[in-house]
């Protein structure tokens, strides 16, 4: 029969894993933000430079490609936060229907 302090631990072992799964989300999320921050910032010193010594044009072609790199990323990071609890529901049915063999 379960006890108080079964119960207890097995809240404990679910607030922590809770936390960890917590942890990785504010990671992925924060390397995406850490990501745009950057290029923010480069590309505002670059075009900067650009504008103070007149520079040829072209600055564009390096700022679209890193742009479209850091939306790749920004799409990666939040479907794949948005699609957990689906990945999540099929381990689940992927369980069940290895044990009932």
């Amino acid at each position: 029969m379960p006890t108080a302090t079964s119960h207890a631990a097995a809240a404990l072992d679910s607030t922590e894993a809770l936390l960890l799964q917590a942890r990785r989300r504010v990671k992925l999320k924060m390397g995406f933000f850490l990501h745009a921050l950057v290029f923010t910032l480069v590309n505002l010193g670059l075009l900067t430079l650009h504008a103070v010594t007149g520079g040829e044009h072209g600055l564009h072609v390096p700022l679209w490609g890193w742009a479209f790199g850091l939306a790749i990323h920004g799409t990666v990071v939040f479907v794949r936060l948005q699609t957990q609890g689906l990945r999540e529901r099929m381990v689940a049915r992927e369980v069940e229907r290895l044990r009932s063999r």
